[in-house]
């Protein structure tokens, strides 16, 4: 999580790609011709994964010329949109902004899907979460909030049954032996006015969706749910729930997917595009900007990571 991981970031694989996306081919030199490409989005409008898809969409126009539009197909907390995507399978045209719901929802839902019906691209990077209260909560460490949970009711905001938090949360509980109550909203926004709403006691949410609140006083935060301290300055000083004995460690991945079956040299264009990608000033800025950790992955390796990922937290849901 060291600062300079962002700059090393920003020097990978920049390439010849722009001369071969104006010819029409793949920088491997075969046949695929990219045109008009929609980046789906399955979430709504406004959310962390839209943000992640229109950044990754205008990056990749950028990089080959092709005309890239983003496209939301919210519900079911991203399934409408995974589902609609698996109807695309062979359209190396069709991308996706995929996050760790394309994990929770095959092994928490009857979906026709898992992360293996797809083509792996590109891992952006890492997005951790905080436990946060008010700032006239009475708790001031996470080791707190699990003590009291052992004699108390604690109320934690949770954003959907297959979410971030949710599992994150879960992944507390099981390390603790404790168990918190729920609430349930719709998005990290509501997540956010529930906390200050006095509706819940604790919340587990990206940096990005509640900087503004720590650093106003409305909030404060715990821990952080990530292996190392955060170096970005705004949260240098937040401890590790590691620090405070609990040993959970989780990230949200943002990254992009093709749909399964697309052909060899169509895997090879968007690979190398995301490389062009990685190596801009927007892809660092969108890091930056999101406080997120630049661990990027692209094709087997990301394909790697998913696996691993999935075999986690199929443990996780089966407690």
């Amino acid at each position: 999580m060291k600062s300079s991981k962002i700059l090393a970031a920003s020097l990978v694989g920049v390439t010849a790609l722009s001369l071969a996306a104006c010819s029409g081919t793949s920088a491997g030199g075969g046949t695929f011709r990219a045109a008009n490409t929609t980046m789906i989005v399955p979430f709504a409008a406004g959310g962390g994964s839209d943000v992640s898809g229109r950044t990754v969409a205008q990056g990749l126009e950028a990089a080959t010329g092709v005309n890239i539009t983003a496209e939301n197909r919210e519900g079911g907390n991203g399934a409408v949109g995974y589902s609609y995507f698996l109807g695309r399978q062979g359209d190396g045209n069709t991308l996706l902004a995929a996050e760790t719901s394309l994990l929770t929802l095959p092994i928490a839902q009857d979906v026709e899907f898992d992360h293996t019906s797809f083509t792996p691209i590109m891992k952006l990077g890492d997005d951790y979460t905080l436990m946060v209260v008010r700032d006239d909560s009475p708790y001031t460490t996470c080791d707190q909030v699990v003590e009291a949970a052992k004699s108390e009711r604690v109320v934690a905001a949770v954003s959907g049954s297959v979410s971030l938090d949710e599992v994150v949360f879960s992944m507390v509980e099981q390390d603790q032996g404790v168990e918190f109550d729920r609430v349930p909203y719709e998005s990290g926004g509501e997540v956010v006015a529930g906390l200050l709403g006095e509706q819940v006691d604790i919340a587990s949410l990206n940096p990005s969706e509640v900087v503004g609140q720590l650093e106003s006083g409305d909030m404060r935060a715990l821990c952080a749910f990530s292996e190392e301290r955060y170096e970005y300055e705004e949260l240098a000083d937040i401890p590790t729930a590691t620090e405070q004995g609990i040993d959970v460690a989780f990230a949200q991945f943002r990254g992009f997917i093709a749909p399964g079956g697309i052909p060899d040299d169509a895997t090879t264009f968007w690979i190398d595009a995301a490389e062009e990608f990685a190596g801009s000033a927007e892809y660092q800025a969108y890091i930056e900007d999101n406080y997120m950790q630049p661990n990027i992955a692209y094709g087997d390796e990301f394909a790697d990571y998913l696996g691993t990922a999935s075999t986690e937290l199929e443990a996780v849901f089966e407690q």
